[in-house]
């Protein structure tokens, strides 16, 4: 970390974002760009970091030591390009952040559902218990404004993501295993491809939690709904034990039943013009929609469910196609926005229109929507009788901040 500058191509990722304030504590000069403004450029840019909107061959600068670019961008980006006619070294942000962990005592959450959940509570706890960790966590944490946290203790503590294999970079002290579900099918195509890079990041760790461990553990009553997040808590919870054996179960008890959430995770926005309360949730796989719902039913007995789904993916779409249509079926109103495409060419097999019929087939009352503006105007219209929740993970979330500014026509 003796560096002095760092250019970050995509610096509005989630990770990169993190990453990125990880090095301006180390005293490192850092430029980036991305496609467009988002929460985590706005939160950069407060932090002093110039974000560049749009991708441009003059973005990088000659003097930067390492270019540091996010999965979604390929070689042929422009500006890794230039990188490479400069030589200046390139790494993934998984390879960037494992560099800073070195030397570290790692504790890495990974998993299919609730690893933003997870990392956030074991980041609160081992910080309430005064032990000062690191961590990068994939959404913007409440009580820290940020997704990420500086400390001053060798503690580190990470998300780690299962695309690509990108987790395999790590090697914790404690691994902590929320559960196994197969996704990201655009590079795993069986789910054994998908359980097997789990086993490998597994025999790279010194400790592991999975499952059948964490699901003994007794937490206390939460501010977050669901019984998905107890799990998180409970996965929390042995995680920090297997890395600090002598804390005080009052200790992290104490800091669960204070977690307060992070963003775009059962996240309320606010009341819309009409009357209804809006949510927001990042949930992109059939079981997390599921849970979500089921804890939503829960949370507001007798509230008539309003979802606007946005897919994310053709090829997840496509793959698990019937789970989808199964766990939209079980709300009250579902309308489903065009796939968010991110990296994949269009998919005419996997529309949202599709999946609304299927929806609509397995007994659910679902309809495809053209988008954001469509999306804006049904969210005004909605009452006091209905809760609403914008759904997924791509930008649908804006839809519903754009519905809660404006005032119904």
């Amino acid at each position: 970390m003796d560096m002095k500058r760092v250019h970050m191509v995509g610096i509005g990722g989630i990770g990169m974002s993190a990453l990125a304030q990880y090095y301006l504590t180390r005293g490192v000069q850092v430029t980036g760009s991305d496609r467009e403004v988002s929460p985590t450029t706005e939160l950069l840019e407060k932090k002093g970091v110039h974000v560049l909107i749009g991708q441009d061959v003059h973005n990088v600068p000659a003097d930067a030591e390492l270019v540091v670019y996010s999965a979604a961008v390929l070689p042929e980006n422009v500006e890794r390009a230039r990188a490479a006619e400069l030589g200046i070294p390139q790494l993934t942000y998984p390879e960037a952040l494992a560099k800073a962990t070195e030397g570290k005592r790692l504790i890495a959450v990974v998993g299919t559902h609730g690893k933003t959940t997870t990392t956030a509570m074991i980041g609160k706890i081992l910080t309430d218990a005064g032990l000062d960790p690191t961590v990068v966590v994939g959404s913007l944490v409440s009580e820290w404004g940020s997704n990420f946290r500086q400390g001053s203790s060798n503690l580190f503590v990470i998300e780690a993501c299962e695309y690509r294999k990108h987790f395999l970079a790590f090697h914790p002290e404690v691994l902590v295993v929320t559960n196994v579900e197969w996704d990201h099918t655009d590079f795993y195509k069986t789910p054994a491809e998908f359980t097997a890079a789990f086993d490998e990041i597994k025999s790279q760790s010194k400790h592991v939690v999975e499952v059948e461990q964490y699901k003994k553990e007794v937490v206390p009553d939460l501010l977050v709904p669901g019984e998905f997040n107890k799990d998180n808590a409970r996965a929390a919870k042995a995680g920090v034990k297997a890395l600090v054996p002598d804390m005080a179960e009052a200790t992290i008890d104490k800091a669960l039943a204070a977690y307060k959430g992070t963003w775009r995770r059962f996240e309320h926005k606010g009341v819309l013009p009409g009357g209804a309360e809006l949510y927001d949730d990042y949930a992109h796989h059939p079981t997390a929609i599921t849970k979500t719902i089921a804890a939503a039913r829960q949370k507001f007995p007798g509230k008539k469910l309003v979802v606007f789904f946005h897919p994310h993916l053709y090829s997840r779409t496509r793959d698990l196609f019937d789970d989808f249509a199964r766990a939209l079926a079980a709300i009250d109103e579902v309308y489903i926005l065009p796939v968010y495409a991110a990296r994949e060419p269009h998919d005419p097999a996997a529309t949202h229109e599709a999946l609304a019929q299927a929806v609509n087939k397995q007994g659910g009352h679902a309809a495809g929507i053209a988008g954001f503006a469509e999306t804006t105007q049904k969210l005004q219209e909605l009452g006091p009788d209905a809760v609403a929740f914008t759904m997924g993970a791509g930008d649908v979330y804006k839809a519903g901040d754009v519905a809660l500014e404006t005032k119904p026509h």
